[in-house]
């Protein structure tokens, strides 16, 4: 795999890694925000809730765009393509798993 993919993948994981950062994504997920909405009902200031957007925007999560004074930000999906490859990876392992879960739970209702 190419240097600057896993770089890319060690990016959006570090970011996804932070709680709030998960909180912020979800936020978006649900619309485009200014950054004094996404601090709506979460105690975070100002410069951290600055912070935690230029870490998202690194990791290529999330977009912004000027609207007048105001600064919208928003998920970009292609963000997420990183993860939806390495999940792939363990892909094999999901049928297997789900059949031994399936084979337990019968042994259980026994």
């Amino acid at each position: 795999m190419c240097l600057c993919i896993r770089m890319i993948e060690n990016d959006v994981f570090k970011a996804l890694a932070d709680p709030t950062r998960r909180a912020i994504f979800e936020k978006l997920a649900n619309g485009r925000m200014n950054a004094s909405e996404l601090r709506e009902g979460m105690a975070i200031s100002q410069p951290a809730m600055s912070q935690h957007l230029a870490v998202l925007r690194a990791a290529r999560l999330v977009r912004q765009e000027r609207q007048g004074r105001f600064v919208r930000y928003e998920v970009d999906p292609r963000g997420l393509v990183p993860v939806a490859r390495w999940l792939q990876k363990y892909r094999s392992f999901w049928p297997a798993r789900i059949d031994a879960l399936k084979d337990l739970l019968r042994g259980m209702d026994q």
